[in-house]
């Protein structure tokens, strides 16, 4: 990892000598962060690490267009945010499947994920996640599993933090009601 603030690897990639190997370094610094959030997303890890080819691929191709009047993280954050529902969109074109066929397909596919290695409340805890319509599983994500807060999910959703704290409050409220009706 290079000792790089965001800002100077910004100013690296804006210059057509240092842009390829400033890219890498991209690359190499948020791979890991932008999968993890991906992945809540498209569950399957093979789809994971396509959205996140293609959100890197976009990035390359926006260099240009970023104005940086956002963190460079949020932007890209934000890409694989767009790709992720992309993705799913497709799938469920695709396949012809309602929102709610999709979540169950996702959730099935979690007892036979060999990266997977959660225990069976974990396992719990992703299917009634992915019981969730597509936004609220955004925002839960987001803010349980990674912690972030409202101020930049709402940079990235483009959605204000009154509306994401209202999606976050119901889908806790639907995950909790998911256990219940379960009795795990």
């Amino acid at each position: 990892m290079s000792a790089f603030s965001d800002d100077e690897l910004l100013e690296r990639l804006r210059n057509e000598s240092s842009r390829d190997k400033a890219f890498g370094e991209m690359v190499a610094r948020y791979r890991e962060r932008l999968y993890w959030h991906i992945r809540k997303m498209v569950i399957v890890h093979e789809d994971a690490d396509d959205v996140v080819q293609n959100t890197f691929v976009k990035a390359w191709k926006g260099l240009e267009s970023f104005k940086g009047e956002s963190q460079l993280y949020t932007w890209l954050y934000r890409i694989a945010t767009n790709e992720s529902i992309n993705f799913l969109n497709q799938k469920r074109n695709r396949q012809m499947m309602s929102v709610e066929d999709v979540g169950y397909e996702l959730s099935q596919s979690l007892h036979h994920d060999a990266y997977f290695s959660g225990d069976e409340l974990q396992l719990q805890l992703q299917q009634a996640v992915l019981s969730l319509p597509e936004k609220q599983r955004l925002v839960f994500n987001m803010k349980y599993f990674e912690e972030m807060p409202y101020e930049e999910m709402s940079e990235i959703l483009g959605t204000s933090v009154g509306a994401l704290k209202a999606s976050y409050h119901h889908a806790v409220k639907k995950i909790k009601e998911w256990f219940e009706i379960s009795n795990f």
